[in-house]
């Protein structure tokens, strides 16, 4: 809507126009011819049907899908550093957006360190009211996501997780959950793989570099990763390595507009930002003359 705001301020009308769409309505708005691409944020499932609306008429289609994007902390890391980091990443707008960590693996012999540090920041969040100064922790969006958050952690402990600060549901209005981390969690718990768009922290200890890569991998989706270590090196080894569109050294949960914006596997297709981003929106034409 302030997109639509700002445009129509400007002396060529009609060139952005705000719709608020059901699914079906959206994907009859796909089948109309004047409709040359389609660039869609949001879930897997949703993206699946823009998709199949697009291809139905064999136009591009770019998708910003889901994410479930890993950090891992090496043994070299500087730890206060990447612990406030991690958190921040985790839980920063309540853990609400499509590049937020969420999960974490450590190498094991900084693994408590790190997890006493983790918990300090976590306690340290105050939710309220997102208009009030000394709020740092607000509402989630969707009341849903409560229960997905509840049945992620319950699932988790049940394989054998520690709550390290278990968050509860605070009484009263809005939809707040406090955040929560979780250590020694198997990779295969419903918090290593589901996306959570919330504030839970899971976290678990690895032997090395390729059992980190290799549980970092351990995904169906491919968004973006991040490496805490002091070794160029090894930051370019994962960089190679890793299944994500973006990888960070030493950063998270950060956009810069000259590097495209992609996603691998159920993460996504195509590319925003960069010159990569503005292909997608272009028809190219090769003109070949003899003679």
């Amino acid at each position: 809507l302030h997109f639509a705001r700002v445009f129509a301020s400007l002396s060529i009308p009609g060139l952005v126009q705000s719709l608020v769409l059901e699914n079906e309505r959206t994907e009859k708005l796909i089948e109309d011819p004047r409709i040359d691409h389609v660039s869609f944020t949001g879930s897997v499932a949703t993206g699946r049907k823009v998709y199949a609306a697009a291809a139905r008429r064999m136009i591009d289609a770019g998708l910003e899908l889901g994410g479930k994007d890993p950090a891992y902390v090496a043994e070299d890391a500087d730890l206060a550093f990447a612990a406030e980091n991690i958190v921040d990443g985790a839980c920063y707008n309540a853990g609400q957006s499509c590049c937020a960590v969420e999960r974490v693996y450590v190498h094991q012999s900084v693994y408590e360190p790190f997890l006493e540090r983790a918990r300090s920041l976590v306690m340290a969040y105050r939710m309220g009211d997102p208009l009030d100064e000394h709020t740092t922790l607000g509402p989630l969006a969707r009341r849903e996501t409560i229960e997905t958050l509840k049945r992620q952690v319950e699932d988790a402990l049940k394989r054998g997780a520690r709550a390290i600060y278990r968050g509860k549901r605070p009484s009263g209005r809005g939809t707040f959950f406090e955040p929560t981390l979780l250590a020694d969690v198997p990779n295969d718990a419903l918090a290593m793989q589901e996306e959570s768009f919330g504030p839970i922290v899971p976290v678990a200890s690895v032997a090395n570099d390729d059992e980190a890569i290799a549980r970092m991998n351990d995904s169906r989706y491919g968004l973006s990763a991040s490496v805490w270590t002091r070794s160029n090196k090894r930051a370019e080894h994962f960089a190679r390595d890793l299944e994500a569109g973006t990888v960070y050294k030493n950063r998270c949960d950060f956009l810069d507009p000259a590097l495209p914006w992609t996603g691998w596997k159920e993460s996504g297709i195509g590319s925003t930002l960069s010159r990569c981003g503005f292909l997608a929106l272009t028809k190219r034409k090769s003109v070949h003359f003899r003679g």
